[in-house]
């Protein structure tokens, strides 16, 4: 292996921060309190998650720290979850959404004391927004915390069935909570919006007086308390309304709502869900990384027959080359797609443009969708040994389930990142864009294939568009959408794969080695083809590909593969992950070994152990 060429590779997925915000997060998940426990009740599972939660706050610095530094943030959603699913969904609740909801709207010396509280981590706090009954329509929620004058309190109580709070971490009543509470603020008979407020939940002997919390069913893998909460008047004092710019109470008592509408200050009240959308997919293109390098070190020796020989391991097959490089190739292009909308979001200090916007929301949808495909890819390539938990990609399966749905389903999400964006431009008579000419064209030239990516992008925009303003014929406005909605999806969709497609061309030439240069380029030219080939017969239809080019694609592909395979070892090496820290008996050097001394299982002295499972 190259280590010059690795340090390369690790300077260009880490965006050049591996040191200063990845490093010491890695190593201490080496921790013994990391290591596999075999056995636990999905409670027990639970518990230990909130331990290692509490190990990991001990050993960084403080939450408001990391606040301050967002991309130490994203190093923190993305490195937990390798071995252990639950404590990043901990971690990522308290630090982003909760206690960053309290930082940007509630740092005020009356609210000190609930502050250093929740720092400390002397309490976790959940995040609880979403309700039963309003789960892609949050805006819409029931929860209400009527203000009453007399006291100066906050009444808050759930209102019917609907209204209850689902999801949040309220099962485990000895585990301190105080939660961050999304409800709409009435005073006066006036219903001023959706507010976050600080509500204590458990005190870690039992449920304060008025909070009631069920337990929802178990999760795979996921041992922890989720539950549905509801309030029965409820008293808050008024400090705990985290009103920020949002508002405020005057000299009289009287709350006084920012200028703006509800939506406006119900966006603001949310305001770390876009952060969280980054987390999230920190958290999905990390999973995808181990797997990969879970599936390729496994691949390299795991061994099975072939035509005149018995011992030929399995990555020599070239069906299972191009199921993992094709993953691979993903891998680096949602990496490096994320890190782009990464330096976007910290590159802007105040109100995100609406174009910042779409990005994160499209990178979201498509990186946690597209890991979703690598991690079941690669545990189905890692046969029977794939399906269990102590080699993790089932567990990252588990997660990756998780994270389509966390901070906007990621359909919903990419559907109303598609509407706005269809909104923006021009309707009638948009001009259609020009096809490049696929003339002599080599199927590997990025360039090429950026041209058709963007191309399709372009055509589908147009369509769309054109189809909302259709007045042909007589229809409601929800029918207009319903004729354009898949064909916006496809629009938002093959946008984040053209911008990733860019970011994958532009690391290749930023690559300081020739050995890296060449390997990005392959892997770049692999992505845009597997895309390429999703929809073949659209851009042979519109003449972007000629009909011989199309019948290629395959070979393309498997000759990518050949060309692919010597630097697969260097490829994942820039990963900085190991067998120690995954603790994944297949990708140790000896995985029979590793799985004999995991499983106490031992086989004839001397004896060569193989498995083609």
């Amino acid at each position: 292996m190259n280590p010059v060429a690795t340090a390369d590779l690790t300077r260009l997925l880490f965006d050049g921060r591996y040191e200063q915000a990845h490093k010491d997060i890695g190593e201490l998940l080496l921790d013994p309190i990391f290591d596999p426990r075999e056995g636990l009740t999905m409670n027990e599972a639970g518990k230990l998650a909130y331990e290692r939660s509490r190990v990991v706050h001990a050993a960084l610095e403080r939450p408001v720290e990391i606040l301050r530094d967002p991309w130490r943030l994203f190093a923190l959603a993305e490195w937990p979850s390798l071995v252990d699913v639950s404590t990043f969904s901990l971690l990522m609740v308290h630090y982003n959404l909760s206690f960053g909801t309290v930082i940007e709207h509630g740092d005020r010396p009356e609210l000190k004391d609930l502050v250093d509280e929740l720092d400390r981590l002397d309490s976790f706090s959940p995040y609880m927004a979403t309700e039963l009954g309003y789960g892609n329509n949050v805006a819409a929620m029931r929860t209400e915390a009527v203000y009453d004058a007399a006291s100066e309190t906050f009444v808050l109580n759930t209102p019917d069935a609907l209204a209850q709070k689902h999801m949040s971490y309220s099962g485990f009543q000895d585990v301190p909570k105080l939660a961050v509470v999304m409800a709409r603020l009435k005073t006066d008979g006036k219903d001023h919006g959706v507010y976050p407020f600080l509500v204590p939940i458990s005190d870690g002997s039992r449920l304060h007086e008025g909070v009631h919390a069920a337990p929802c069913p178990e999760k795979p893998v996921q041992g922890l308390d989720n539950g549905v909460t509801w309030f029965d008047h409820v008293r808050v004092p008024r400090r705990n309304l985290l009103h920020g710019d949002m508002g405020g109470f005057d000299e009289n008592g009287a709350f006084r709502p920012s200028s703006g509408n509800q939506r406006k200050r119900f966006l603001r009240a949310m305001s770390r869900i876009l952060p969280g959308r980054l987390c999230v997919s920190s958290s999905a293109v990390g999973a995808g990384r181990a797997s990969v390098y879970i599936a390729l070190r496994f691949a390299a020796q795991r061994l099975t027959n072939a035509p005149g020989r018995n011992d030929l391991p399995v990555i020599e097959y070239r069906s299972h080359q191009l199921a993992l490089f094709t993953a691979l190739s993903k891998v680096y292009a949602m990496t490096l797609l994320l890190n782009h909308a990464k330096r976007e979001f910290v590159a802007v200090p105040d109100a995100v443009p609406a174009e910042l916007n779409h990005l994160i929301s499209i990178t979201k949808a498509l990186s946690t969708w597209e890991m979703t495909e690598v991690v079941a890819t690669c545990r189905e390539r890692c046969g029977a040994q794939g399906i269990f938990s102590v080699n993790r990609i089932a567990d990252y399966g588990s997660l990756l389930q998780g994270l389509v749905t966390a901070e906007g389903d990621n359909q919903v999400l990419l559907a109303t990142t598609a509407g706005q964006i269809i909104a923006q431009g021009q309707a009638e008579g948009e001009a259609p864009s020009e096809a490049p000419d696929p003339t002599g064209r080599d199927l590997r030239d990025t360039a090429f294939l950026l041209a058709a990516l963007r191309h399709r992008e372009q055509e589908l925009l147009r369509a769309a568009r054109a189809s909302m303003a259709d007045e042909t014929r007589e229809r409601t406005y929800l029918d207009a959408w319903n004729d354009t909605m898949n064909t916006g999806l496809a629009m938002a969709r093959v946008r984040g794969v053209r911008t990733a497609l860019e970011c994958f061309v532009e690391a290749a030439e930023e690559a300081e080695t020739e050995p890296v240069r060449t390997a990005l380029g392959l892997l770049a030219s692999l992505y845009a083809l597997t895309e390429v080939q999703r929809e073949a017969g659209w851009y042979l239809a519109r003449g972007v590909f000629t009909a011989d080019q199309v019948e290629e694609l395959p070979q393309a592909l498997d000759a990518l593969c050949v060309l692919i395979q010597p630097h697969t070892e260097t490829l994942i090496s820039g990963f900085n992950l190991s067998p120690e820290l995954l603790r994944a008996p297949i990708a140790a050097d000896d995985y029979v070994a590793a799985f004999q001394r995991r499983t106490g299982a031992f086989g004839p002295a001397g004896a060569q152990i193989t498995t083609g499972s």
